[in-house]
């Protein structure tokens, strides 16, 4: 028997460097005067260790980092070259490898190089599995959901990227523009993908299925196959729209209504003082499409709607919008708000303003990510189309004060 041994390049060239080491330190301990030459040698070992393994290198894709944007509660990430939990932070950028972990009430949103946004909700755990790019600029993502639930949307990338999703041996690979919840519940040993709207495909023991608006697979672990179904349709929350003050307080009533859905026999609405819903203000089932709530008393609030079908099941969430209830002590409440001229980058406007550092700021509708602590904002719109639109920018904080600025742009 024949054993083979394959030496490289790069090897000879190493081991060749190794050796011209040792011989270096020996002269120098030998002959003190021969710094110089040393010295000379070295310069030009490097320099042929360089030329040799670089002629033999082949091209790897770049590592690419993942950045928080939102992070309440408790949220903390563990290393990939590390065994210690750390608190989440803006400042800490995501790898290969790494891991976030949210509590029973901690949430986080993390968004990747190829755009996608992933909102990891409370007790959950992610993996980031790849995350990368080449010279074409095509970009590899993929996080694993171990445990918990997350909703991600996926943004417009080139030709060739992948963006997965895995959880629990089902991979889900994601079309631009789509958007999806996955959930894993490991003591129940329960598996869900749901698209959200745009398509994908899921693979799992040498099956495919194709998802679109609203199609769900799930599965158990020891389950051969994934079953599919189509999922309920959540309704579109019309009023109090998002970011609005609402001037009502305490025996004043404040209207909530949204959109029907078809095959809903009845909603179930939340009203929460917090944006991941760890305890309500409102929790009720009601069989039309608006209700009136009282005793909402000053501050922020957010709310959600479900559709809860004849047979019980109930769909996933509706958008979260977030009011303020003012009394009228407070309506003349208002916040600093200053904006740049806009920047157009094509068919994408980059906004810049400043306002209170604790202030959210929306723009049409969207939140902006981060606020810095001197009150700074930047945030890119999504495509716009050809022709006049108009920028509506919102700044509002904890005590109901609300400032609206807008500006007209032209597309051509």
């Amino acid at each position: 028997m024949i054993a083979w041994i394959t030496i490289t390049y790069r090897s000879v060239a190493i081991a060749a460097f190794l050796l011209l080491l040792l011989v270096g330190f020996i002269l120098y301990l030998v002959l003190p005067d021969s710094r110089a030459y040393t010295a000379r040698a070295w310069q030009s070992a490097l320099s042929r260790l360089d030329s040799s393994v670089g002629s033999n290198e082949k091209f790897v894709p770049g590592k690419q980092q993942a950045h928080f944007t939102a992070i309440d509660g408790r949220v903390r990430v563990k290393k990939a070259n590390s065994n210690t939990w750390v608190a989440a932070d803006y400042s800490l950028p995501l790898e290969k490898g790494d891991v976030v972990q949210t509590t029973s009430e901690g949430m986080a949103k993390v968004v990747f190089a190829d755009g996608t946004n992933y909102t990891i909700k409370q007790d959950s755990l992610i993996v980031v599995e790849e995350n990368s790019a080449n010279a074409q600029q095509q970009t590899q993502v993929a996080v694993q959901v171990t445990t918990g639930t997350v909703d991600l949307a996926t943004a417009t990338f080139a030709q060739g990227s992948k963006n997965q999703v895995i959880v629990s041996g089902a991979t889900a690979s994601l079309a631009p523009e789509s958007a999806a919840m996955v959930r894993s519940d490991a003591a129940a040993d329960q598996h869900e993908i749901l698209l959200k709207k745009g398509s994908g495909e899921v693979v799992r023991n040498g099956q495919k299925v194709r998802l679109t608006d609203f199609e769900k697979v799930s599965f158990q672990s020891a389950s051969p196959k994934m079953v599919k179904e189509k999922d309920l349709t959540p309704p579109t929350l019309i009023a109090p729209a998002n970011m609005a003050p609402i001037l009502a307080a305490g025996s004043h009533p404040v209207s909530f209504s949204w959109s029907p859905v078809g095959k809903g026999s009845s909603y179930h609405m939340r009203i929460s003082r917090n944006p991941y819903f760890s305890s309500t203000v409102f929790d009720r089932v009601v069989p039309g499409t608006d209700v009136q709530v009282l005793n909402l008393t000053d501050g922020p609030y957010y709310w959600v709607v479900q559709t809860v079908g004849p047979d019980g099941k109930q769909s996933v969430e509706s958008e979260k919008n977030r009011f303020s209830v003012i009394s009228k002590a407070r309506q003349e409440a208002s916040i600093a708000l200053e904006l740049q001229p806009l920047v157009q980058h094509g068919h994408v406007i980059e906004v810049l303003g400043r306002t209170e550092p604790t202030a959210r700021v929306m723009v049409n509708g969207q939140e902006v990510p981060v606020v810095g602590s001197d009150g700074t904002f930047h945030y890119f719109t999504p495509p716009l189309p050809n022709g006049e639109s108009l920028i509506t920018v919102t700044a509002q904080n904890a005590h109901g004060g609300v400032n609206t600025l807008q500006k007209r742009v032209l597309i051509q």
